[in-house]
């Protein structure tokens, strides 16, 4: 039994390596190990370091059941185990278990060992199934005590006084060191305990554990007692706990007016139990197993109802017989007595209920025949004159009482009052059900109408809280755990303190307090009490929200989604796919990579529209943040920038070391991986993968600066604790099914962290191999945008989706302040305050118990400084990061804006990109160092590629736009727009020139024709190419006959002649003015000079698509203007040069990986020193230094693999391709290997000296 809420905190949690549960679990009193017993087929043993939560060592156990395992205490690397016909012995070398069985030889029968203990010299005493003790030398046995008990022998231990045994046979035997016994304590005797005999089924007391310590001993019996001896008076054992067994446990009632509840069980007894004292007060053995009980309203009579149809009415004061009737053969499954104590109620399971008059001693005086399954609940009206019930196909009918018959006309019931609601079904109790979930799942409810709650009890061995009436399906509860199996039956105690649930299989009788809301919300703004804090594991599983309305950029950025149709990490393999398909044509020369490179030289853009807290001052005052898959190193008064390109993926998270030298970026991917990287020489210091899938949402150094905790972006949020230099995952746990937007590990007690996000604030600590969390106790759940730890060890300060910081101590909400208008994106701490920014644009400092706000900065075009590196687009831009240090404020808006305040007020821009929304729209200016985007951002920007490295324009447009071009002169810029227009503007100040709008479909691409730009080719998603004169304003031709939306545009030197792709794949020819089609045979295309060549198809192009082109696409490609190198850009993120021309398939190229999805757009500069890229997911602008041949600076960069390797490139000596062949694995015994995670130690760089790096003072 169980009684009262105890609370406890578990110090280890294990993932256990054997298939299913572990059975037997024994420490090591000296070595900081445990070993472990699984219950799969080969009985795994497993040895553990527990406070790490690691498996030490692994092995088969046994192919039968293993009963005891046990440490030689004087031989620290021994074990012992046995079982059913078999002991062995075992050792442990390194990560090894080696086992010796034990030889029974003639000294011994061989037969099942049920439990052992170790002694000196390598002697092991063991129980034998037969009641003998064999004792064993080493791996042999030396002799045996016959008939040391009378049967099995269950348990044994040892103490400093010698050994204590139990057995089947009810006793107790103590025994001195050498084994010669001292005394027995026969438990049979004592007048407590559970040993009625049970006709031909006597099987009396049977002990089944043994503690001995000093001079009291504890006993453990098979049917849930607990007896406490004291040695020199062993004649009276003392019974400390009880509880129910065999069977099931299912009947439960309380008392009308006392606090005392009532059980049975399939063990025959029925109990009565004191909900004051927690103790059993009586106690009655009956002829047959308990399915249900009800007391009457005085509290005089106590109903019992019996599996075999009978039911017995009993008094309460002396648990007395007052009547036994049996009308039924099947078992009575519920009883009810009526308000006004005249009626019984009796449910069975033969699909009726009787009802028995109890002042005419039970005579049966109706009976309720409308059910067609077993009777599952019932529930009186207040008058006693109608009765409700629920059977086991989900119907719910009515009675008139007492007669039995059935109420067809439902208006009769609209007025009648029910004197409790234990039903399961009903309107007031629609909200009990989960969305998908059986009719018999929830075994019982009961209403508590005081406090307007009702509790419930399933399967699950969940109990939940819910508000009563709960109407709509899928309503919000709290759930507790503690039942092992299924909970049977649910009560509120009479004064509704307390709730008392019983479970089915594992016969134990929980009492719950119950704290009302508002003794809740009290226990809060004083010091936080334990006895007094919400015990609930999770929250609802319903979608029905009551949360206030979220913010929109908030539901937007939870509506993202990080999947890819292809990783990179899938192209081995789909490359190994098309090999085959490809062999004759990998066989043929192919075209050599081209001799210049291309080297990374500055990006316009940061991530802000979906992160946070992802921008930092580095140890020498250099910036660091992310955007695409590149880690960003920016010196602001240099105005350049370094990369760390160890990615491969969106880059979606950034943490900094305490120390400020080393930086934790979190990627995008199938098996996400997340480096550890020195600011300073740019290299990984470790790369920690194997464990996250999808991506890494969240990463935090500990204060040591020696662990870091990640939170990935699986479908269950998984928190893991690393050891990052050793690559070691310490401790691991599924977060939340809704999405995290932050971890922090405790700086004070770097076991403990928090995690906020949808719905969720979450107090985590770590035991062993895992982390035990606790929800935040705050009534009414909010999404948790950002958090920090304040001055001391339990302070937590969390910003909200509604403007506010909630202030913490430990897991209690102490009070709330409001902070912004809107969420508070970030929260930064300092040495004496805070620094928040939200989605308001303001900036604001904060006193260190949030009672003051110190100093505002609001971002405005206004107090922009000069010294800017660009133009703000707006005013008070949503505000995504702030860090501080080295006297200014460091800000990161949602815009993709990084900058810099001055304390005193001045604002610097530093650095700026686009917006939320794909970047498709490139073009360079024909004369000067220059470029133009068009974004889904609705913006037209002008940026300088020279030095200075900002954007010197920017024109909000009324739809986003796709693609961009100057005029031969560059005065002029044409923008093709979404929605089926395009304008031409002045290219100096972005002002509109003259504008149309012919096309409902997207424009997908426009050109201004060679020399005077006469004419301008503008390509739709409608399969049209439209021709105008820009002299006259006028459409004058249109290419039509094109089966699909048209994707590149290129015009010969001439003027005259168009080629034009299909996202179809075709490759077409118009003549200008008119937009007359042209059949041009391959072998001419070629001898045609055109003007530009940003078109995918052809066969000057051929070798540009890939192996693997089924499943990617080359998006953008640009010949530059020496004619010699093609650029292109594709689906998977990829910038690749190329020799011109391209003919035959698979041609050899340099690849570069920085964009992190999709590159949408590829061009030279008008000298060909720079190629521009831009990216469509990563919204940001890449500017790339063009590397004669010869010049090796890049080689970090460039990539010579391709596709395919071909005899060629010199092939192999036949005996090495031989040998290249083998392989080693022999398919029988092949098996997974588990991957590894993290940089080995060795291979690790060496951790400079704390006088190497210098800190920074907290």
């Amino acid at each position: 039994m169980l009684t009262g809420c105890a609370r406890g905190r578990a110090a280890t949690l294990f993932c256990s390596v054997a298939v299913h549960s572990p059975f037997n679990l024994v420490l090591h009193a000296t070595v900081e190990c445990l070993v472990s017993v699984g219950l799969d087929s080969k009985n795994t043993i497993c040895v553990w370091d527990w406070r790490r939560g690691k498996v030490l060592a692994a092995a088969p156990g046994h192919t039968d059941r293993i009963f005891d395992i046990s440490w030689d205490l004087y031989q620290p690397s021994k074990l012992v185990s046995c079982g059913v016909k078999h002991i062995k012995f075992w050792s442990l070398c390194g990560n090894a278990l080696t086992p010796k069985r034990g030889v029974f030889g003639k000294t011994g029968d061989l037969q099942t060992i049920l439990c052992l203990a170790c002694a000196k010299d390598e002697v092991t005493y063991s129980g034998a199934l037969n009641g003998d003790i064999y004792v064993w030398k080493g791996i042999n046995l030396l002799r045996t005590v016959q008939g040391a008990h009378g049967s099995g022998i269950f348990s044994m231990n040892v103490c400093e006084e010698g050994f204590a045994t139990g057995g089947r046979d009810g006793c107790v035997r103590l025994w001195d060191l050498n084994f010669k016994p001292i005394t027995v304590i026969d438990l049979r005797e004592t007048d407590q305990g559970y040993k009625v005999a049970r006709g031909d089924n006597s099987r009396g007391l049977s002990v089944r554990s043994v503690c001995w310590r000093g001079d009291h001993i504890l006993v453990g019996t098979q049917d849930s007692e607990i007896f406490e001896v004291v040695v020199h008076d062993r004649t009276k054992p003392f019974l400390i706990m009880q509880g129910h067994c065999e069977g099931e446990l299912w009947a439960l009632a309380v008392h009308p007016t006392k606090p005392l509840a009532m059980t049975g069980s399939d063990d025959r007894s029925v109990r009565i139990w004191s909900l004051i004292d927690h103790a059993l007060i009586a106690r009655c053995n009956m002829e047959e197993p308990i399915r249900c009980a009800a007391v009457s309203t005085d509290g005089i009579h106590l109903a019992l109802g019996m599996k075999d149809g009978s039911f017995t009415v009993l008094r309460v004061r002396d648990m007395t017989e007052v009547v036994h009737i049996k009308d039924r053969k099947e078992a009575i499954h519920e009883l009810k007595y009526s308000p006004d104590g005249g009626h019984l109620a009796v449910g069975s399971n033969d699909n009726s209920v009787d009802i028995y008059g109890v002042v005419q001693r039970y005579k049966k005086v109706g009976e309720c025949i409308g059910s067609n399954s077993f009777i599952t609940h019932m529930d009186w009206s207040t008058d006693s004159k109608y009765l409700q019930t629920n059977d086991g196909s989900g119907r719910r009918l009515f009675y008139r009482m007492p007669s039995g018959k059935e109420v067809t006309n439902r208006e009769e019931l609209k007025l009648v009052q029910w004197a409790s609601w234990t039903c399961v079904l009903g309107p007031e109790v629609n909200g009990i059900w989960p969305k998908y979930s059986d009719i018999n799942d929830i075994n019982s409810v009961d209403a508590n109408f005081n406090n307007q709650v009702l509790v419930t009890a399933d399967d699950y061995g969940i109990v939940k809280l819910l508000r009563y009436p709960c109407i709509k399906k899928g309503a919000k509860f709290k759930k507790y755990l503690g039942h092992s199996a299924h909970i049977t039956n649910v009560r509120w105690s009479s004064d509704y303190q307390w709730v008392i649930t019983i479970g089915g299989a594992d016969h134990s009788v929980f009492q719950w307090k119950f704290v009302p809301e508002r003794k809740a919300k009290e226990a809060v703004h004083i010091a936080p009490q334990e006895s007094l804090a919400d015990s609930n594991s999770e929250e609802s599983d319903s979608d029905q929200s009551d949360v206030p309305e979220m913010d929109s950029e908030i539901e937007q950025e939870t509506q993202l989604t990080y999947r890819r149709q292809v990783y990179k990490e899938d192209l081995p393999q789909l490359k190994e796919q098309c090999k085959e398909k490809h062999r004759a044509t990998a066989m043929k020369k192919r075209e050599r990579a081209p001799g210049s490179g291309v080297k990374l030289h500055f990006i316009h853009g940061y991530r802000g529209y979906d992160c946070r807290s992802n921008l930092f001052y580095t140890q020498t005052g250099e910036i660091v943040y992310h955007v695409a898959a590149i880690g960003v190193v920016y010196n602001r008064q240099q105005n350049t920038q370094r990369f760390y390109m160890g990615h491969d993926d969106d880059i979606l998270c950034l943490a900094i070391h305490p120390l400020k030298d080393f930086v934790a970026t979190g990627q995008v991917g199938r098996d996400s991986c997340i480096h550890i990287w020195d600011t300073e020489t740019l290299k990984p210091m470790s790369v920690l993968r194997g464990f996250h899938q999808l991506g890494v949402c969240a990463l935090d150094f500990s204060a040591d600066g020696k662990r870091l905790a990640s939170v990935g972006l699986d479908d269950n949020h998984t928190i893991v604790l690393w050891d990052w230099r050793k690559g070691e995952k310490l401790s691991a746990m599924r977060g939340s099914k809704d999405k995290i937007f932050v971890v922090k590990i405790n700086p004070y007690l770097p076991d403990k962290l928090i995690t906020a996000g949808v719905k969720h604030m979450k107090f985590w600590h770590k035991a062993g191999g895992g982390l035990i969390g606790r929800k935040g106790n705050m009534g009414k759940t909010e999404t948790m945008m950002c958090a920090v730890y304040g001055w001391s060890e339990e302070m937590v300060f969390s910003g909200t989706c509604t403007g506010d910081i909630c202030i913490w101590r430990d897991m209690f909400l102490m009070k709330t302040v409001k902070a912004h208008d809107g969420p508070v994106f970030s929260v930064h701490a300092l040495e004496k305050g805070f620094v928040t920014g939200g989605k308001d644009g303001i900036v604001a400092l904060w006193d260190d118990t949030f009672e003051r706000c110190l100093k505002t900065y609001a971002i405005k075009r206004s107090v922009l400084a000069p010294g800017s590196k660009g133009l703000l687009l707006e005013d008070n831009p949503s505000i995504r990061a702030i860090s501080l240090g080295h006297g200014h404020i460091l800000v990161g808006t949602k815009n993709g804006e990084i900058l810099e305040v001055d304390k005193s007020g001045p604002i610097t821009l530093l650095v700026q990109g686009h917006m939320e929304g794909e970047v498709w729209g490139l073009a360079t200016h024909p004369h000067l160092p220059l470029c133009a985007t068009v974004s889904d951002d609705k913006t037209l920007r002008i940026w300088d590629l020279s030095p200075s490295h900002c954007m010197l324009a920017v024109r909000k447009l009324r739809k986003g736009g796709r693609c961009c071009c100057f005029s031969p002169d560059g005065k002029a810029l044409a923008v093709g727009l979404n929605d089926g227009s395009f304008l031409i503007v002045n290219a100096d100040t972005l002002e509109d020139l003259v504008s149309f709008h012919h096309r409902k479909d997207i424009i997908s691409d426009i050109r201004f024709s060679p020399g005077t730009g006469k004419y301008l080719a503008v390509a739709s998603g409608d399969t049209f190419v439209d021709i105008y004169n820009v002299m006259s304003s006028k459409r004058v031709g249109v290419c039509k006959g094109c089966l699909n939306y048209i994707t590149h545009l290129d015009w010969d030197k001439r003027g005259k002649l168009l080629q034009v792709n299909t996202g179809a794949k075709e490759q077409w020819f118009f003549e200008a003015p008119r937009g007359k089609r042209q059949t041009i045979p391959a072998t001419e295309v070629e001898k045609i000079d055109w003007s530009t060549w940003t078109c995918v198809l052809g066969a000057s192009v051929e070798g540009i698509w890939p192996l693997i082109s089924e499943v990617t696409e080359v998006t953008a490609a640009c010949l530059s203007n020496n004619r010699k190198v093609l650029a292109t850009g594709d689906d998977l993120g990829y910038v690749k040069l190329f020799r011109y021309p391209v003919k035959g398939k698979y041609a050899k190229f340099k690849r570069y990986v920085a964009h992190s999805t999709h590159v949408t757009n590829v061009r030279w500069t008008h000298d060909d020193s720079l190629l521009v890229t831009v990216g469509g997911g990563d919204t940001c602008l890449m500017i790339w230094a063009h590397e004669p041949e010869g010049h090796r600076e890049f080689k970090q960069c460039d990539s010579e693999e391709s596709d395919i390797e071909s005899e060629d490139d010199g092939g192999y000596d036949s005996d090495v391709t031989r040998e290249n062949e083998i392989t080693y694995t022999i398919k029988a015994l092949s098996t997974n290997m588990r991957p590894m995670t993290g940089v080995k130690p060795h291979l690790q760089m060496k951790e400079p000296s704390v006088d190497e790096r210098q800190g920074v003072v907290r």
